[in-house]
C-alpha cells in the first residue's frame, strides 16, 4: 500500500498535490476496512488502536473506581493495560456489571472481559481464554449462621442473595435449588440483603468475598462450603470466524503468567483492599 508518507517524498510533486494523491490512495481502503461488517476483533484493534474492555463498579479488587476522579484501578485493569501497550493499543473502558457482560461482548460494545467463569451456559454464546488464575465460590455469612458444607445450604429455610446472571446466580440455582434465592441487580446489593439481615448468607467468589469482609469485618465471616466447588477466572470474547483475538490473547496470558506478571499484578491490588495472601483459604490458590 502506499502511504501517505510514500507518496509526499514522490519528487516534482508539491505538497498539495501530493496530499491529494495520498488521500485518493489510502482513503478507499481505509473506508473499505471500516465498513467491512466481518472485520474480525484482532485487526479492528490493530487497525483502530483501541481496545475496548468492561470493567465492574464495585468489583475490586478485579476492578476499582475511584468515583471522585473516575479513574479506574484494580488487577484486571493493570492486566488489560499491559494487553493493550503490547498491541500498542489505547485502553477504552466501558463500565458493566458481572451479569451483563456477555450482553456487552456479543453486543459488540467491547472485545474482551476479563473475570468470566466459564459456565456450560456462557459456553453456549461467549469463547472463554486460558485461565488466568484459580479461584472458588464460597459463602459470605451472617455471624450466627455457619454452614459447612453446600447441602447444610440446600433448604427452603435458608435465604442466599445474588447478583442475577451472575456465575454466582448459576452456581447457587444448580447446588442450593431448595434455598430461598434473592436475585438482585448488583453484588453490592446482594452484600446490603446479607448486612440488613434480609438473608442469610451471600455467594461470592472467594476473591470478591476477602475484599468484602476487609471493607466490613462486622458483616459476619467467610465460608468455603464443602465439596470446594473449584473454577477458574477467564477471560470472554465475542464469539466470532476468526479465532485470532482469543488465540492472541491465550499466548500472552500463558506468556505473562510464565514471567510472573500475572500474579504480582493480583497480589499488589489484593493489598490494596488489605487481603494478604495469607487469607487465601486453603483449597484455593492462585
Amino acid at each position: 500500500m502506499v502511504t501517505r508518507r510514500d507518496v509526499a517524498s514522490i519528487v516534482g510533486l508539491g505538497a498539495a498535490s501530493a496530499a491529494v494523491t495520498a488521500t485518493a490512495l489510502v482513503s478507499p481502503a481505509a473506508a473499505q476496512t471500516a465498513a467491512d461488517p466481518n472485520e474480525s476483533t484482532f485487526a479492528r484493534i490493530r487497525r483502530t488502536k483501541k481496545l475496548r474492555i468492561g470493567a465492574v463498579g464495585g468489583g475490586a479488587p478485579y476492578y476499582m473506581k475511584d468515583l471522585s476522579t473516575g479513574q479506574w484501578k484494580g488487577f484486571y485493569i493493570d492486566i488489560a493495560k499491559a494487553l493493550a501497550d503490547d498491541m500498542e493499543a489505547e485502553l477504552e473502558i466501558t463500565e458493566t456489571t458481572w451479569g451483563n457482560s456477555v450482553l456487552d461482548l456479543q453486543s459488540n460494545k467491547i472485545d474482551i472481559f476479563f473475570g468470566l467463569n466459564p459456565t456450560p451456559k456462557r459456553a453456549l454464546v461467549v469463547d472463554f481464554s486460558v485461565p488466568v488464575f484459580n479461584n472458588a465460590f464460597g459463602i459470605l455469612c451472617k455471624k450466627e449462621f455457619k454452614p459447612k458444607t453446600w447441602a447444610e445450604l440446600n433448604s427452603p429455610e435458608i435465604k442466599i442473595a445474588v447478583d442475577q446472571g451472575s456465575s454466582h446466580d448459576q452456581v447457587v440455582s444448580r447446588l442450593t435449588p431448595k434455598a430461598q434465592i434473592s436475585r438482585l441487580k448488583t453484588a453490592d446489593d446482594a452484600t446490603a440483603a446479607l448486612q440488613t439481615g434480609r438473608v442469610d448468607a451471600q455467594c461470592l467468589i472467594t476473591m470478591l468475598s476477602l475484599t468484602v469482609l476487609k471493607k466490613n469485618p462486622s458483616l459476619g465471616q467467610f465460608v468455603l462450603p464443602t465439596p470446594i466447588f473449584a473454577t477458574t477466572s477467564n477471560a470472554g470474547f465475542r464469539r466470532e470466524n476468526d479465532k485470532t483475538w482469543r488465540d492472541y490473547v491465550n499466548t500472552w496470558i500463558d506468556f505473562n503468567k510464565g514471567l510472573g506478571f500475572i500474579r504480582n499484578a493480583i497480589l499488589t491490588n489484593m493489598e490494596l483492599v488489605g487481603v494478604t495472601e495469607a487469607d487465601i483459604p486453603p483449597g484455593v490458590s492462585l
